[in-house]
């Protein structure tokens, strides 16, 4: 059994998904079959695609909010499907003992995230930490100090809207 944790990019263009979602098809292929746990925190962006390539090639979601008002508050309309299918989907969601969904919840889910993995997948640009904490550049450097091997996926012709 496999266990991989995704971190990655909100913003991406229309074109991206798609490029991403084939990417991350690709890498998990070798894994199905029953023998992948995939978790994510089913944002909207990455995280959600990768919650659908690790379902598509029967592996197990295991879920975790960043806090108890997070579909509330942070789950947009245009996500909203998406993301009651993927909770409906998977087969555990943890919520983080946070009642509001801010910088100290995502960085909790973060780490929670890391706890239980084997390795991370990051869809990412490569671009360095913005300073804020808890986006995708700090996953990756925190993973890296954990030790968790780190797959980088930004395929040619990947990019973030704005």
């Amino acid at each position: 059994m496999t266990t991989i944790a995704v971190t990655g990019h909100m913003d991406l263009t229309a074109d991206s998904v798609l490029l991403v979602r084939a990417a991350l098809d690709d890498l998990l292929k070798p894994h199905g079959g029953g023998d992948l746990i995939g978790i994510s925190c089913i944002a909207a962006g990455s995280d959600s695609l990768f919650a659908e390539a690790v379902l598509a090639v029967g592996g197990r979601l295991v879920v975790v909010l960043p806090s108890q008002d997070y579909r509330e508050a942070k789950v947009k309309a245009h996500h909203a499907e998406t993301f009651d299918r993927l909770i409906d989907a998977a087969d555990e969601v943890r919520v983080m003992p946070h009642t509001l969904a801010n910088r100290q919840a995502y960085e909790s889910a973060n780490r929670a995230l890391l706890e239980k993995a084997d390795r991370l997948v990051a869809v990412w640009n490569g671009e360095p930490p913005s300073g804020k904490g808890g986006g995708t550049a700090d996953v990756v450097a925190e993973a890296k100090a954990l030790g968790l091997p780190v797959d980088v996926v930004w395929p040619v012709g990947a990019a973030r809207r704005g």
